[in-house]
């Protein structure tokens, strides 16, 4: 679809190995890279030790996740100037009404409930993948400080 990488932010390894095979169904010719918590997350986005920040086409962040929760990325992904221009859908199983109004709240671009039937799922990343990478206009990169 795009050459553009996707950050997937899931620590199950189920969750990940649906999403991935979601993607191949679909067709997705997008890198994909996973990270199993929100340090990770972080750690990618923004670096502390001077590598190069990934900058994804697309981020799927899921709420719950070790270390630092999805909402806690979300908002450092949001507050940082070379980030907060990212999409970021969130693609979870929760059910809580209080995190859709938070993950809207923080800047998320997209909530979207992770269907449980594996066919759904695939409809569902077609639809996500060719609005996000194929008809969105992305924001320009960065290119100042902080």
């Amino acid at each position: 679809m795009n050459d553009g990488t996707i950050l997937l932010v899931e620590d199950s390894p189920d969750d990940v190995l649906f999403t991935l095979r979601a993607f191949e169904r679909n067709q997705f010719s997008n890198e994909v890279v996973v990270a199993v918590d929100g340090e990770q997350a972080l750690e990618y986005l923004l670096p502390a030790d001077g590598r190069e920040p990934l900058r994804p086409a697309l981020i799927l962040l899921d709420v719950n996740l070790p270390k630092i929760d999805g909402l806690e990325v979300l908002r450092r992904i949001r507050a940082n100037s070379r980030t907060a221009g990212l999409p970021v859908v969130v693609l979870t199983t929760s059910r809580e009404e209080r995190d859709i109004v938070d993950s809207y709240r923080l800047g998320a671009n997209s909530f979207v409930r992770k269907p449980v039937v594996f066919g759904e799922f695939v409809d569902a990343t077609q639809a996500l993948g060719m609005y996000w990478l194929l008809v969105n206009e992305p924001v320009p990169p960065w290119r100042g400080e902080g």
